[in-house]
């Protein structure tokens, strides 16, 4: 779905899973340096809106996320994940419920078979769900940001600022009153920065909640009734994570970021040692240079340099061995 936005001057298109909105809009430090000061908005309209209505809305979510659901005040912002039987993550959901519909942004290209499967669980309960992708946009303003709510919009505020779910008819007159425009790439360096994880990238068909730091944030450890909590109860209790996400500082003098998949070795071992890794997300950030996540093999140690792909990469721990 095409943003509006693309429009404004300066804009240059992303690619790949962000495509429809702007890569940037011409400056991408300065948009940085804007959203890290509480400034501007990120056009967020490529990703997916789903709405869950009725009485018991929040119950029968509680049966199938990993998130406690059932006492979720209203305006409370939340997230959780849709889990295979075995454990693994498919489905991410950023949510916030309004006292009558819980509101949920999910990545670009998932909301089709997060519908299909919601639709498949509804059984007796009293609930309806809808894609509202088709007249509804997310966009985002930053920690800090002052700037005045549309009225009539839903908003879902967190530590990392507030997401707005607005009539995506209103995109254009939004972005007149809220400017600075700042593209994905600056919403994403903040993103790599703050070390989150996103669907899709910090993720592959294998990941589990533990290897990439969601439990407490999108994983409840008290309850339970939802598929795959057998896996994450039994690394919670018995076990370790096979993988760990990483934060990697990259060598600057490189021209090229390494693209997501690069293999992550041992420095020592050169570049045909044995691949114990790869490359997430790599971006360039206004303060702190080139940098990245990753994910790695629990037995690496913590302080090993590496390298990604030819690219010197030096660690930081964000999910302990």
């Amino acid at each position: 779905m095409k943003s509006p936005l693309l429009s404004l001057p300066g804009a240059v298109p992303a690619e790949g899973r962000d495509e429809g909105v702007a890569a940037h809009y011409g400056d991408l430090f300065r948009e940085q340096r804007a959203l890290a000061e509480g400034n501007g908005f990120v056009d967020l309209s490529h990703r997916g809106v789903v709405a869950v209505s009725g009485d018991d809305r929040l119950s029968w979510l509680h049966l199938l996320v990993t998130q406690h659901m059932t006492e979720l005040p209203p305006g409370q912002a939340t997230e959780a994940l849709i889990l295979s039987a075995n454990g693994h993550i498919e489905h991410a959901l950023y949510l916030v419920d309004d006292g009558e519909t819980v509101w949920a942004h999910v990545e670009p290209g998932t909301r089709e078979e997060l519908v299909a499967y919601l639709e498949s669980m509804k059984f007796f309960y009293r609930v309806e769900v809808a894609d509202r992708t088709d007249d509804l946009a997310v966009v985002h303003l930053p920690a800090g940001s002052i700037a005045e709510v549309p009225e009539g919009a839903v908003v879902r505020e967190t530590p990392h600022g507030r997401d707005l779910f607005l009539p995506r008819a209103d995109l254009e007159s939004f972005a007149a009153s809220h400017g600075p425009a700042a593209g994905i790439l600056a919403y994403e360096a903040l993103r790599v920065e703050a070390h989150r994880p996103r669907l899709g990238f910090e993720t592959d068909h294998r990941t589990i909640p533990h290897e990439v730091g969601l439990i407490g944030s999108a994983v409840h450890l008290q309850k339970g009734c939802y598929r795959g909590q057998e896996t994450v109860a039994r690394v919670q209790n018995l076990g370790k994570p096979p993988r760990r996400l990483v934060f990697l500082h990259l060598d600057g003098s490189e021209v090229l970021l390494p693209a997501h998949g690069t293999p992550l070795r041992l420095a020592a071992d050169g570049e045909e040692g044995r691949q114990l890794g790869f490359v997430t997300t790599a971006v360039r950030h206004h303060e702190l240079g080139p940098i990245a996540l990753g994910l790695l093999k629990r037995n690496v140690p913590v302080d090993a340099p590496l390298i990604a792909g030819t690219t010197a990469a030096a660690q930081e721990t964000v999910v302990e061995p």
